[in-house]
């Protein structure tokens, strides 16, 4: 069924557009039957008014929205309060909506972008293939942040991005366990589009097992399971259970995010692994929480303030048209912790 519209809604009453649009604003100036007839008609079938249209005449009405791909990852609220800050110096109001693991987040910003009065959208995190059409139909600045590779296809003038080589990064971390002695190295990632984060980053270490001539070998690769949240504390210690009782031989952990490592730690803890005399652990983001876990994580810094404060600049440079679209790359740092050991 298509969506109605303000046209509908007085067409069924019998009255005009404005009287509905009065009607919506709470004018004095509309009988009170008429009133309680458009409302009851709105509510039956489900009109969402469009604040766009609505607030046009608020020229003060300033919003960006931050759609985040993964709320539960701590890497992301810290970069969320850093946005938050950059919007307040420009007297911007910040929404943030979370997109759920199986929504698209265009389709969540296309009607983002209906029902509120948008300057400028982020996306944080997530994956665009198959969503170039879509993206063309934003009509209001955006900046793709630490979110998965953009499909080379697409225009380079559709959209600005700030994040890390996710590929190279997680190519940095697999070389330096393998320098440290480790063959057996198992990859904790999530299934996803060819070009998502967790693959990208997949693909590093499986090019960094290549490149020192150490097979890629499947029983190491432990998918998420897609029961449980993807990129949790609860998906890292589940895979991590599944993977000790099989019993196979691995000298060290690897898990594309420091949350899942953290997660996999208690796993190791509970089979009355020590980490890291038993089994090197790593991750990777960076998050403040893995310096104080015992014993601290080693893993890829991202620098997440400096991405932040790029995504925030980009966006409003776009907003006030002093700049055109932009592709902006940091490097991530390895932090070397207690919770790996050379053998």
């Amino acid at each position: 069924m298509s969506e109605i519209t303000i046209k509908d809604v007085a067409r069924i009453c019998g009255v005009g557009v404005s009287t509905v649009s009065r009607a919506l604003n709470n004018h004095p100036d509309i009988n009170p039957e008429t009133r309680d007839k458009i409302l009851s008609v709105i509510k039956e079938n489900n009109y969402i008014p469009n604040n766009s249209a609505r607030n046009l005449k608020r020229q003060d009405a300033k919003a960006i929205a931050v759609l985040v791909k993964g709320i539960d990852n701590s890497f992301f609220n810290e970069m969320i309060k850093d946005m938050e800050a950059e919007c307040k110096k420009k007297k911007y109001s910040l929404v943030l909506h979370h997109v759920g693991f199986m929504e698209d987040q265009v389709d969540a910003a296309l009607e983002l972008v209906k029902e509120k009065r948008l300057r400028g959208i982020v996306f944080l995190g997530g994956y665009f293939e198959n969503n170039e059409k879509k993206l063309e139909q934003l009509h209001v600045p955006f900046v793709l942040s630490t979110a998965g590779a953009v499909p080379t296809s697409y225009s380079r003038n559709l959209y600005s991005s700030v994040c890390v080589d996710d590929e190279k990064e997680s190519y940095k971390m697999t070389d330096y366990l393998i320098r440290q002695g480790h063959h057996n190295i198992a990859i904790i990632y999530e299934k996803g589009m060819t070009e998502s984060i967790s693959m990208l980053r997949l693909r590093g270490y499986q090019r960094a097992l290549s490149d020192h001539g150490i097979p890629v070998r499947e029983e190491l690769m432990l998918a998420t399971r897609p029961d449980i949240k993807d990129f949790s504390l609860e998906n890292g210690y589940a895979v991590t259970k599944d993977f000790l009782q099989k019993k196979i031989e691995c000298t060290a952990i690897y898990a594309i995010s420091d949350i899942m490592a953290i997660g996999a730690g208690k796993a190791l803890a509970e089979e009355g692994l020590r980490v890291p005399e038993d089994m090197s652990l790593a991750g990777f983001d960076g998050v403040n929480i893995g310096g104080y876990v015992n014993p601290s994580l080693t893993t890829i810094k991202q620098p997440g303030e400096k991405i932040a404060q790029e995504t925030m600049k980009l966006l409003f440079d776009m907003i006030l048209k002093k700049a055109e679209c932009q592709h902006k790359i940091f490097d991530g740092e390895l932090v070397v912790r207690g919770s790996t050991r050379c053998i």
